[in-house]
């Protein structure tokens, strides 16, 4: 089939890449004329694990390709993704849906033929409504279908979730688009992942309603962890007796500093203001959002805390500046906040990420950027880890310890047993054991 993906970013480029390693044709279309240069030259505008061999495979194979030019794209296509940025809104929190209103109309003034116009990106309920409105508007005489098909990648594992998914959600009011939308995914049929046809309205609430849930998980466990340090009890344990229970998953159930990312941050927040909007209170989400925004310069405190209190004049070395491994996001990392609170007590930051200083660069200041673990830890008074990528797992500790001018270590992601940590000498600091 002919697909064109309406944005290039994380959503649009590996979701293109993947269509295009199905077997169909696919164009990528961006304003950015910047990002799409860099992408003819094989240079990948955000770093996913295989993405650039995956895009280079199909590029060369001739199924993929990418431009400005979206009304040529869009007027010999079977289906029209709309993978554009949806932040969260100044002021209310509400998603910014201007670009994909600006490229609604665009596509119904370029649509030609039958056509299928897919919100790929995470929108809230009502929006593809708002889109049909819209390109009607815009060309009345258009013959198109408006289909939601939330996309639900993990950052780091976004290759894989895409091609075995959990589940594929199309929400659809119209029957022709819908067999559009199987033919679309009929690749996938071998490896029987289901597909789930809802009204659109429906597929709209699901993605937002999946992660206020996952958002929920994960700090719920973040709380029950501040139990177990009050009463003695260990929260990995905790964990692994309540995720055995079938009904419950071990997934998202792994204390650390908060959750942060591109997703749970601003859908948590586009999940309230919506339902503000409708006068149907989310509460539970309410309270997510309150105890993880608190939680990370809970997390910074706990490091001064660890350091005796007080931590002016005194380095403070960190690993991890993503929000989690294997990307180079930072967008409400929780460790913007315990910086900034190690920053305003007075201490100083030398921070390495494998993927992340770039961006980190662009929201940080005032940081001593390394080039490895050891030379961030080279120094200072204690260490920090705040995000668990695999080169953390396995530090030499002796070496560790004899560069540190204290032997403390603050693992915000329970990598380490406290019992050898302590016997090595350390002060070990974890979460909720």
């Amino acid at each position: 089939m002919r697909i064109t993906m309406i944005g290039s970013g994380y959503v649009g480029l590996v979701s293109g890449a993947c269509f295009a390693d199905f077997g169909h044709d696919v164009v990528c279309i961006d304003k950015d004329q910047r990002k799409i240069d860099a992408l003819h030259a094989g240079k990948m505008p955000i770093y996913e694990p295989g993405l650039d061999e995956l895009v280079a495979r199909n590029v060369k194979a001739g199924r993929l390709s990418f431009g400005t030019d979206l009304r040529e794209a869009v007027k010999d296509a079977d289906a029209v993704f709309i993978g554009v940025g949806t932040p969260s809104r100044r002021g209310d929190g509400h998603a910014d849906l201007t670009y994909v209103y600006a490229a609604a109309k665009e596509i119904g003034a370029a649509l030609s033929g039958y056509t299928v116009i897919v919100t790929k990106s995470t929108v809230p309920v009502g929006t593809g409504d708002e889109v049909e409105r819209i390109i009607r508007e815009v060309n009345p005489s258009a013959e198109f279908g408006v289909v939601s098909n939330p996309e639900f990648l993990r950052e780091g594992a976004a290759i894989d979730d895409f091609k075995r998914p959990d589940r594929i959600v199309i929400g659809s009011e119209d029957e022709r688009a819908t067999e559009v939308m199987r033919q679309v995914y009929r690749p996938l049929h071998i490896n029987a992942s289901p597909i789930l046809v809802t009204g659109r309205r429906t597929a709209e609430l699901i993605k937002y309603a999946g992660n206020a849930f996952l958002a929920t998980k994960i700090t719920f466990i973040n709380e029950i962890a501040d139990l177990c340090e009050k009463v003695g009890a260990n929260v990995q344990d905790v964990a692994r007796g309540i995720g055995l229970d079938g009904r419950i998953g071990s997934k998202f159930l792994h204390a650390g500093p908060g959750y942060g990312g591109s997703c749970f941050p601003k859908d948590t927040l586009a999940l309230l203001k919506t339902s503000q909007d409708h006068d149907a209170p989310q509460r539970i989400v309410e309270a997510v959002v309150a105890v993880n925004d608190n939680r990370k310069r809970a997390m910074g405190r706990k490091i001064v805390a660890a350091m005796g209190g007080d931590v002016r004049g005194k380095t403070v070395a960190i690993l991890g500046l993503t929000f989690k491994p294997n990307t180079d996001d930072m967008r409400d990392s929780p460790a913007i906040a315990v910086i900034q609170t190690l920053q305003d007590a007075g201490a100083t930051v030398k921070a390495f990420d494998p993927e992340g200083v770039e961006q980190a660069k662009l929201v940080l200041d005032n940081v001593e950027y390394c080039e490895g673990p050891y030379e961030a830890i080279d120094g200072a008074d204690a260490l920090a880890i705040l995000t668990e990528w695999d080169a953390f797992r396995a530090l030499d500790m002796t070496r560790v310890k004899s560069l540190l001018t204290a032997p403390i270590l603050v693992d915000l992601r329970n990598i380490y047993q406290p019992e050898q940590m302590r016997a090595a000498g350390f002060t070990y600091i974890s979460i909720g054991r």
